[in-house]
């Protein structure tokens, strides 16, 4: 089965090109790369509840892309600017993810662009023969 990349011409803060697709789908399996609260190439503005449910949406858009529902995330990884964000963003994390709890890591970690949380997954599921 052949490697296919969704949205490899991108754009971030700036105008600035990335140099990474949104997600790779290869056999079955789709890999999503890290997500942040970004419309239109800019970080909204906003707290952990704004920027989490802004920053799952885009996870989701990218999911429904590929033709994958929430029900085929395997693995979410998580980073929290801030960790007293924890449970603030664990409550909006399971109004998506609640019904299907995916295996998860969560770190505090410094962010490379202004925002409160990054977001990456990977998500399986079987390919027609």
């Amino acid at each position: 089965m052949p490697i296919k990349r969704y949205g490899t011409v991108q754009t971030g803060a700036g105008g600035k090109a990335l140099p990474f697709a949104r997600a790779v789908e290869a056999d079955g399996w789709l890999y999503v790369s890290g997500q942040v609260a970004m419309e239109d190439g800019e970080i909204i503005d906003g707290n952990i509840i704004a920027q989490t449910h802004k920053t799952i949406a885009n996870v989701l858009a990218i999911l429904d892309e590929a033709g994958y529902g929430v029900e085929d995330v395997v693995r979410v990884g998580v980073w929290l600017d801030d960790p007293r964000d924890f449970w603030t963003f664990n409550k909006i994390y399971q109004e998506y993810f609640g019904e299907h709890p995916p295996a998860r890591a969560c770190v505090q970690s410094s962010m490379m662009v202004d925002c409160k949380v990054e977001i990456d997954c990977v998500a399986y599921k079987k390919k027609d023969a």
